[in-house]
């Protein structure tokens, strides 16, 4: 399993539309079968490393072909996932990512 991670801000008072359009966005990937899944987070009470963002996304893909695809498709700039993609990123500041994956591989013995 791989994890796209993300770490971000929204603007004050956007809270609500910015989690209702991630959950749109990231829910039609994953009905399209783009995406694994995907959990979505706010910090609490202020806890948390200052240089990452209130909220954080994590974005599940068996393989880096599965994410290579799932870009692929939101690369293309037109239709449904466009509209769905612009709402979450007009609402998005301080945008962090990086790439993980469930530990050990699978390959390897221990």
């Amino acid at each position: 399993m791989n994890i796209y991670a993300i770490w971000c801000d929204t603007e004050p008072g956007q809270d609500r539309a910015f989690t209702k359009a991630v959950h749109d966005y990231l829910g039609a990937l994953k009905d399209g079968g783009h995406i694994g899944g995907f959990t979505f987070e706010r910090r609490k009470f202020g806890f948390g490393p200052e240089g990452l963002g209130e909220f954080q996304i994590r974005i599940e893909v068996k393989d880096l072909t599965q994410l290579d695809e799932a870009f692929n498709v939101v690369a293309h700039r037109s239709g449904p996932i466009e509209d769905l993609h612009a709402e979450v990123f007009r609402r998005t500041r301080n945008f962090k990512s990086a790439l993980y994956r469930t530990f050990p591989d699978p390959q390897l013995e221990l």
